[in-house]
């Protein structure tokens, strides 16, 4: 699935790898039980609910999406750890050739394996890679119980203000 990026974004948000669901229609957080979108909304990123076929019009907003590991799978925990090291890898490159102010990984878990933070919080990282600041927020996954709809807005609302507040 192709990233959907621009140099200079405000936010790219990251996350850990497409769906099935969402590699097969071609679009970001694609699945009826993902509640990126909702979030984002939510949070105030957005004016309004996207629909996962919009995710292109985030550009316009200043945000982007990409993967740490591009390739779908059923569940993000069946993702090996050498393949989330390698994605982080290559995450790198990507912020050093688009250099957006923010990227917003979606995933502790997997931002602790990827890129060797076993004791990473949610929230910001304190740490740049490129000049980009990195933040970890909630897996907006519907398979994520941690974080309710209302708990994913509180914490994605916290990069909304250190951004724009």
């Amino acid at each position: 699935m192709p990233d959907v990026i621009a140099p200079n974004l405000r936010v790219l948000f990251c996350g850990i790898n497409p769906s099935l669901y969402s590699a097969a229609v071609g679009h970001h957080f694609a699945r009826p039980g993902n509640r990126f979108w909702r979030s984002l909304h939510a949070a105030g990123f957005t004016d309004r609910c996207y629909s996962p076929f919009e995710d292109q019009s985030l550009l316009e907003l200043g945000y982007g999406l990409t993967n740490i590991v591009p390739h779908a799978t059923a569940r993000a925990d069946e993702l090996k750890p050498e393949a989330l090291i390698e994605g982080q890898r290559q995450l790198m490159t990507t912020l050093q050739t688009y250099q957006p102010q923010v990227l917003a990984v979606l995933g502790i878990s997997a931002y602790r394996v990827a890129f060797n933070r076993p004791k990473a919080v949610i929230g910001d990282q304190h740490e740049q890679w490129h000049q980009t600041m990195i933040w970890v927020l909630p897996n907006p996954s519907g398979l994520n119980a941690h974080y309710q709809l209302n708990d994913l807005q509180r914490v994605y609302s916290e990069l909304f203000t250190a951004i724009f507040i």
